[in-house]
């Protein structure tokens, strides 16, 4: 019975411990991600950055800030890629091309602490045959800002700082597409609080394994009585 008794423990104890820990939190970045139109109103994310991308004429790019893991989860733009209405009060010009750009700020979930996303909007660029969507950005959303890794940070002077930050992101994982926003306050990074005090789970598992252990000993010296 003791045996038996003791069996139970180490069971309990480490399935609890397991329930205690809690989902682990995923790292998440805040940057502005770049897209090109796919086709079918479809965005895919791009696969070079915009300072050596040439888009033909005609052709659809956008930008998106939000927070995310990586590519696999990252917010589209919320413009659907369409050349013939963004640049439809552009006319052809010869020895140029045209590109259409959606620039959507993203979210106020998403954006640094104490600044606010200006609005979404669509512009086409009319530039050099041979100039890269970082070229076509400049000449339609100055200012534009970088850091000394040639990161696209700021668009249209937003935002007026940080680039790529690591933040804490929620638990639950947003399916591709949707923009993951941050932990915004001590209960949602951290369900006992900013005291770093342990959950409710793991109080509960250590009481029901103490209760177990006394019931083991007490089974112990009834058998030796």
């Amino acid at each position: 019975m003791r045996a038996r008794l003791l069996a139970w423990v180490l069971v309990l104890g480490t399935a609890l411990t397991v329930l205690g820990a809690g989902p682990a939190h995923a790292a998440g970045y805040r940057y502005w991600s770049f897209w090109q139109g796919a086709g079918g109103g479809t965005w895919a994310y791009a696969t070079e950055g915009p300072a050596t991308a040439r888009p033909d004429d005609g052709a659809v790019n956008g930008f998106r800030f939000s927070v995310s893991e990586d590519s696999s989860d990252s917010a589209r733009p919320r413009e659907a890629p369409d050349f013939a209405a963004i640049c439809a009060g552009t006319a052809p010009k010869p020895g140029t091309k045209r590109i259409a750009l959606v620039i959507d700020p993203g979210t106020a979930q998403d954006a640094p602490k104490g600044e606010a996303p200006p609005a979404l909007r669509a512009a086409c660029a009319q530039v050099a045959p041979d100039a890269t969507t970082a070229e076509a950005l400049a000449s339609v959303a100055k200012p534009l800002r970088y850091n000394n890794q040639a990161l696209l940070c700021g668009i249209s002077g937003y935002p007026a700082a940080g680039c790529g930050e690591q933040i804490a992101a929620p638990a639950d994982s947003s399916s591709p597409g949707v923009s993951s926003s941050p932990a915004t306050s001590a209960t949602a990074a951290d369900p006992a609080g900013s005291d770093g005090g342990p959950s409710l789970g793991l109080v509960a598992g250590v009481a029901a394994i103490g209760l177990l252990a006394a019931a083991a000993v007490w089974q112990s010296r009834r058998r030796r009585g």
